[in-house]
């Protein structure tokens, strides 16, 4: 789908003062432009992560866990990673870096002492509640403003992803 930048998507997802780029109308077809546009978006996940971190010290993976743990609190890792769709080694410095900076709370499962419960600290409790940022505002936006399209798209990137692990 291309945004035409009078739209009001496109206006409302960028800010009436923002520039956005012009619309490349240049195609490399079905795949290739689909590719482009989910590079686009992981880059632009990645530039929203780093200003994150340099005005509230987290990256936006460790506020979707300290978001998720405020939902599901004394989660294990096993199921944060379940919830992420990652591996639970590829969780493990997310939540040693968050323990580090008491933003989370580490406990033994009193069923289970080799399994840990994480839970948010007072701190951490302060970062997950504080309001939507930036990609949070972003995604709400923009699935509020289509509905139909959000739901079809949310099927579409889990059968690709779906489709990408299968091959790992």
């Amino acid at each position: 789908m291309i945004l035409m930048m009078n739209s009001p998507l496109a206006q409302t997802a960028v800010g009436p003062e923002a520039q956005a780029p012009a619309e490349d109308t240049r195609t490399l077809g079905p795949t290739l432009d689909f590719m482009r546009v989910l590079w686009r978006v992981d880059h632009a996940l990645q530039s929203a992560s780093k200003k994150l971190e340099m005005e509230s010290g987290i990256t936006g993976p460790q506020r979707l866990v300290l978001r998720i743990l405020s939902r599901y609190p004394g989660a294990s890792a096993g199921e944060l990673a379940e919830l992420l769709h990652l591996h639970p080694s590829t969780l493990t410095g997310v939540l040693q870096r968050l323990q580090a900076r008491n933003l989370i709370q580490r406990k033994a499962d009193p069923s289970d002492a080799r399994r840990a419960l994480f839970a948010l600290s007072t701190k951490g409790k302060r970062l997950a509640e504080v309001g939507d940022g930036a990609i949070d505002a972003a995604v709400r936006r923009v699935t509020e403003l289509m509905q139909t399209e959000s739901a079809a798209t949310k099927a579409l990137l889990t059968a690709l992803a779906s489709e990408l692990e299968a091959q790992r």
